[in-house]
């Protein structure tokens, strides 16, 4: 196989249509995306075989629902941390570690169940490991895909990875309930085992072209996971993507956590029912995905998503209420059609929001949320359903879907496309004396602007969505201060723990935060220039005075 090339990328231009077929015309996307197509296939073959298996060693609700917490809780508490280090290292070769590892483990367990030795506490453990491979697998998988396409084709490589995802949900558990009653509860961990071959194939042939240029030394691995944490914290168009996905994933989640009891118990069916319901989910989001672009163009995101979460609620009523497996499939088709809507439109949100540097931390704060609500989900309606039945976990799970879509109609999808988050690389080197100025910590930096008082109120309002693009960089305090002599005189000032993080800051203002500071200036009084200093915390002792320059951080 050739190696793959990369093309070029800016994600400094504002997304626009494009086909949804696009980013096949791309020959790494290609190649990686049938990769993990077949990688998925066996992933979804593993999670029925798990979830039967743990359905025949104890059937009770909440032994069976501690399956699906295992999947998602690793990916919950370990994911942030798997972003910082896709944004530190390289992101190929740390995908080709986690997958190796996935096989091994896969490979040793689906031995354990044809010995006939596999209980449900080794069950749950092997379900926790493959999960904590996942949780450093999937920042990193969703941050290369700006790497494999244009710009212009990101929204439809996004579509394209979920529909992925979804062909191989409706070829895996379908195969998994035939392959189980056929051969053996152990032939689909087997399989998965062998599915990995093709991406580490894959990875191995590719080659990725590095996007980091800085000069400055790599991030120490908890502050760039601080960073992360606070670029999500101060960016609206995530911090709206998160609230949205809250809302749906933690009703959302009964019917993953309870399907393999509703195949057992509520529908008295075997593996062979559990993988068709499973499947048709799979077909469903197949076909979701095929028409998804033309209805996001004509309704926008936000009714996409309020869509898909009525449709998953209907699901739930319908599996609650009709005991009848030709009538849940036709729901799991309308289940599979309504999360693709949602997932990828949250997907796709997420990623607009965020600019290369931070990508796959921004992307793990979305995935830790995603999987927190899963498993926190999959634990509440196990319970529940233990507690009151699963018919009345369904509905319970259901009204709260419904009651949520107006209390969060307020946060808005899509808010970063179009953005530029692209590094502006504006403001010139700052002026310092100190030859240990890396280690000095704290560093501020204060800037004075003379604005006069007819344009305050505007002044007031752009210096508030300038802290956050400041927080955003790496400023841990901002503030803004009026001269109490000279009103039209206000002094900015924000912190950094270092001045090497400073200088980082530097490397990440955007396009977007540039428009922000370039109208402040026409707000100023006449011939008179923003005035920056910069001041060194005396951690170290020096003598030298702080260092001043005039607009380098305006």
């Amino acid at each position: 196989m050739k190696n793959l090339a990369t093309p070029n990328q800016n994600d400094g231009v504002p997304v626009t249509p494009s086909s949804p077929w696009a980013p096949f015309r791309f020959r790494a996307f290609t190649i990686l995306w049938v990769a993990t197509v077949v990688s998925n296939i066996g992933t979804w073959m593993n999670d029925v075989g798990a979830g039967w298996l743990m359905a025949s060693l104890d059937p009770s609700p909440s032994a069976v629902s501690l399956v699906q917490a295992a999947t998602t809780l690793p990916v919950f508490l370990f994911a942030l941390l798997a972003g910082a280090l896709a944004d530190m290292f390289d992101r190929r070769k740390l995908l080709m570690l986690v997958n190796v590892i996935m096989a091994a483990t896969a490979s040793a367990f689906a031995l354990l169940v044809y010995l006939d030795a596999a209980t449900p506490t080794v069950l749950i453990g092997v379900t926790f490991i493959l999960g904590t491979c996942t949780a450093f697998v999937a920042p990193a998988w969703q941050a290369i895909v700006p790497s494999l396409v244009p710009r212009h084709a990101l929204q439809a490589a996004i579509a394209l990875n979920s529909t992925g995802i979804n062909v191989s949900r409706a070829i895996g558990p379908a195969l998994a309930g035939v392959i189980i009653v056929s051969i053996g509860i152990y032939a689909p961990f087997a399989l998965n085992a062998v599915s990995f071959i093709g991406i580490l194939i894959a990875l191995f042939t590719w080659k990725m072209t590095s996007e980091t240029t800085s000069a400055l030394p790599r991030e120490h691995v908890i502050a760039a996971m601080v960073a992360g944490a606070r670029y999500a914290l101060h960016s609206a168009p995530l911090r709206a993507t998160i609230g949205r996905a809250i809302a749906f994933f933690l009703f959302a989640s009964a019917y993953w956590a309870l399907l393999p009891l509703i195949a057992k118990t509520s529908l008295g069916g075997d593996a062979r029912s559990y993988g068709i319901l499973v499947g048709a989910v799979g077909v469903g989001a197949v076909l979701g995905a095929l028409v998804l672009p033309r209805l996001r163009r004509r309704f926008g995101p936000d009714n996409i998503a309020v869509a898909g979460t009525l449709g998953t609620a209907c699901v739930l009523v319908v599996f609650a209420i009709v005991p009848n497996l030709i009538a849940a499939a036709a729901g799991s088709l309308l289940a599979g059609a309504s999360w693709i809507a949602v997932l990828s439109t949250l997907n796709a949100s997420a990623q607009t929001a965020l600019p290369s540097w931070v990508r796959a931390r921004g992307l793990s704060v979305f995935i830790t949320i995603f999987f927190g609500a899963m498993s926190l989900g999959s634990i509440i309606w196990g319970q529940i359903a233990q507690a009151a039945g699963i018919p009345a976990a369904l509905i319970i799970a259901a009204t709260g879907a419904v009651i949520l879509i107006p209390v969060t109609w307020r946060l808005k999808l899509g808010l970063g496309e179009k953005l530029d988050l692209a590094p502006s690389a504006h403001w010139p080197a700052p002026v310092v004396v100190h030859e240990n100025a890396h280690d000095r910590s704290p560093a501020m930096t204060m800037i004075m602007y003379h604005v006069p008082a007819k344009n305050h109120q505007r002044f007031l309002a752009l210096a508030t969505a300038l802290s956050q693009a400041r927080k955003r960089s790496g400023a841990y305090r901002w503030g803004l201060m009026q001269d109490a002599e000279h009103p039209d005189q206000f002094s900015e000032y924000f912190l950094e723990t270092s001045w090497l993080n400073h200088l980082r800051h530097h490397e990440r203002v955007s396009g977007s935060d540039r428009v922000i500071q370039d109208e402040i200036r026409t707000l100023l009084k006449p011939e008179t220039t923003p005035v920056v200093t910069h001041l060194l915390g005396t951690a170290i002792p020096a003598k030298s005075k702080p260092a001043t320059s005039k607009g380098s951080d305006q």
